[in-house]
């Protein structure tokens, strides 16, 4: 839908999940540093903090179902299709774009539109932290509030501590993807254009 150079982008379930995995992941990101710096903080105790991070992962993990669902039953879905053709030319020409054409005036080589909802480089990233980051630390996560669902050993390596190794690796990725998506929304027509957007659904052509 187009309307006055406006593309009305994100339906209200996207809106409302968008809220709830941000506000969620942030909890999680700091009792999750808090737990591995030792879990004390000023006024919060480290059983607390356990069982804040435990019921965030939760709420995040069942919002995640609900961001599968809307993908598989919706149009959102088209904007995750990869194809192949440049498959590697085109996101290093949006890298280039990011690193050195947008501060010398070149103008979008991927601009949105209605069938372009992600340049291919956001593409690429939300793939990879959407179906590949996300899943891993949701059964990490799992697997570290249940340990007996854990196996022993993985070639004579602890399952916990492998488990454990993924939930932070993974975590610590999305905390450094959700930095980089917060400095990439504040690229438009004003930095607070696309947080708008968000709020309202309507992004600026």
């Amino acid at each position: 839908m187009n309307s006055n150079n406006k593309i009305y982008f994100y339906p209200v379930w996207l809106r409302i999940w968008h809220g709830i995995n941000a506000l969620g992941i942030i909890i999680l990101i700091i009792t999750g540093i808090s737990l591995q710096s030792g879990g004390e903080s000023g006024f919060i105790s480290f059983n607390l903090n356990i069982k804040i991070h435990n019921f965030a992962g939760a709420i995040v993990s069942f919002n995640y179902l609900i961001f599968l669902l809307g993908n598989l039953f919706t149009e959102n879905s088209k904007f995750y299709i990869v194809k192949p053709r440049n498959f590697i030319k085109r996101p290093l020409k949006q890298a280039y774009y990011y690193a050195w054409g947008m501060f010398h005036g070149m103008k979008p080589p991927y601009p949105l539109s209605e069938k372009r909802k992600f340049n291919p480089l956001q593409k690429y990233f939300y793939l990879i932290v959407m179906y590949i980051a996300v899943p891993l630390v949701i059964f990490s996560g799992i697997g570290l509030m249940f340990p007996e669902l854990i196996f022993d050993k993985i070639y004579n390596v602890s399952g916990v501590l492998i488990t454990a190794v993924t939930h932070s690796a993974m975590g610590f990725f999305i905390s450094i993807f959700l930095i980089i998506h917060l400095y990439v929304a504040s690229i438009g027509k004003s930095p607070l254009e696309n947080f708008k957007s968000i709020v309202n659904g309507w992004h600026h052509v």
